[in-house]
Parts: structure tokens; sequence; C-alpha cells
């Protein structure tokens, strides 16, 4: 039987993944799916636009988006605009589920997405649970956001003499200027939610020098990680000492050792029943597993098809 060739959409708000799937299967790179415009025509036109400069046609499409709402997620709509391209069937769904789909397959437990920002998701007996992903304003504990901005606090204490002396003040300086100067600097960059999370590798660099203050933020960020997979566990249904899988994707869980053997630890005491480890694949392997998830899994709900 020969497989359906397949386009998988891996759409966020600084670019897209696409993956071809068929015979061969390679991968492509589009502009950004942006959540505040409608996401539909979105897709439709990465699609068509790709398909149409590789002269080739394909049966299924999916996708995962950022930030995707179920009222954006219209598949009709979405299957109605690339039928021509010969799709006779699509999947649409939030980022958190492609991300939990890649990392864990279909087994039970939970993800927890840790770039920018974070999101956890927690699949059980009892449904899913999604935990934070409140965005940089009131949420994202834990994200490379959040240990930015703590690493920026504290070089600022540390200038004013509010706080302890740390590593972080030079850092500060070496990244943004004049300290004395950073509100305004930052408060004019509309890349300001980048810069700042981009400031989560000096807190780290700093930590690996024995700087006991960046330290003490790598070691909050594990614990409020920690909390959330917790958390996302338990609402879904999962007792302590029961089997459930926990894994992670993104930069700060995957590069940031220390942060993350914390969080194993501190995961594994609260959940002894837990098996924590790596991901199986990356968020465009949970996209493809979105078309073939069977229709009892406690995720196919937040899956929407047409």
């Amino acid at each position: 039987m020969v497989t359906p060739q397949r386009i998988l959409l891996d759409g966020g708000q600084t670019g897209t993944r696409v993956r071809i799937v068929g015979a061969a299967t390679t991968d492509h790179t589009a502009g950004p799916v942006r959540t505040d415009r409608p996401v539909v025509g979105q897709i439709a036109a990465v699609a068509r636009n790709l398909l149409g400069s590789l002269g080739i046609s394909v049966h299924e499409l999916a996708a995962g988006v950022s930030g995707l709402t179920p009222a954006a997620s219209r598949p009709g709509e979405l299957l109605a605009a690339v039928a021509d391209l010969g799709i006779g069937t699509v999947a649409l769904a939030h980022d958190s589920v492609t991300a939990y789909l890649g990392a864990n397959r279909f087994e039970l437990g939970a993800v927890i997405a840790v770039g920018t920002g974070v999101v956890t998701l927690g699949v059980g007996p009892a449904g899913t649970a999604r935990v934070d992903g409140w965005g940089h304003l009131v949420g994202d504990a834990g994200s490379a956001y959040w240990i930015g901005r703590a690493g920026l606090d504290a070089a600022l204490r540390s200038f004013d003499g509010r706080g302890s002396s740390t590593a972080l003040e030079p850092a500060a300086v070496e990244e943004f200027g004049d300290l004395t100067e950073l509100y305004m600097v930052l408060q004019a960059d509309d890349r300001r939610v980048t810069r700042i999370a981009g400031f989560a590798r000096a807190v780290d660099a700093a930590a690996r020098t024995g700087d006991r203050v960046a330290a003490g933020i790598n070691g909050r960020a594990a614990e409020e990680l920690a909390r959330s997979v917790c958390a996302a566990l338990a609402r879904s249904g999962h007792r302590p000492d029961a089997p459930a899988r926990v894994s992670w994707v993104g930069d700060v869980l995957a590069h940031n050792d220390r942060i993350r053997s914390r969080f194993i630890e501190l995961v594994g005491e609260a959940v002894p029943g837990a098996t924590i480890g790596p991901p199986h694949g990356e968020p465009l392997d949970g996209i493809g597993l979105l078309l073939d998830l069977p229709a009892d899994h406690p995720l196919s709900g937040q899956v929407h098809r047409a």
C-alpha cells in the first residue's frame, strides 16, 4: 500500500517549517503564521506557494500552529481552500498538541514546551489539561523570557545596591549598554521580548562560572517548570505513583543541562511513577501523527479535522 503524500506545516510567529512526506521526505521553510489575522488563509497560502513551486500535489495536510484558538480552527474552510491541490484530508491543532505527539507519541503523560514562552500539556485518564502558556506579561513561568527578565532584574539590583553583587551586571552592560538607559532601550525595541529571552543565555553562562545569583535563577526556573508538569499530570488524572511519560521540547530544557537536571529531579520526587526522558521526535513528527491519531485517544478532541 502506498502512503498518501502529505504536507506538514509547523506554523510559528517567526517562521514556518514544512515537511513533504511521500516516496521521499523533504524539509522546507516559509514565512510565519500570525494568529492576529485569519489562520486558515495563511496555511492555505503556504501550501499553495510551496506545492506550486515544487510542481507536486499531495493528498493530506496537517498543521500545528502556535497560539491557535478553537475559533480560528476552521478545518472545513481550510479543506475548501486547498481542495484544488488534490488535498482531501486536513487536520489542525495547537502547537502544544503537536509538541506532545512529537515528544511522547501516543503515550499518556505530560510534555512541557519551553522556549521564549512555555506551555505544558497533560494527557491522561481524565482527558487533557493545558497549564500556563499565558504569555510573557502574566505567565510563562520558567521560560527563557522569565529567566532573562529575572537576570536583568538581578543585574539592576546589583547596580543599585539593592541586591547581591553578580556577574549578571557586567553581562547586562555588555548586552544592552549603559544600564541607566536600559529601560528606554528595551521600551523602544519591537524585539524586546526576544532580546530579554536571549539574556537567559547570559544567566546560564554566569551560573556555569559559579555565580550564585544566576544559579538561583536557574534553580527557580526548574522549580516553576516542574510545578507546571505536576499540575498538568494531576489535572489530567494521573496519580503520582501511576505510570506516565514526561518529556520536553524547546531550547531551555534541551540545552541547559543544569535546569534540566534539577527539573528531572523535582518531577521524579513529586511523581515517582513517571518515566522522564528526552523527546521521541520533534514537533514536525507530531504534526504527522495528527493524521494517525486514534479516535479514542484523549487528544483526539483537540484535533480539528475535515
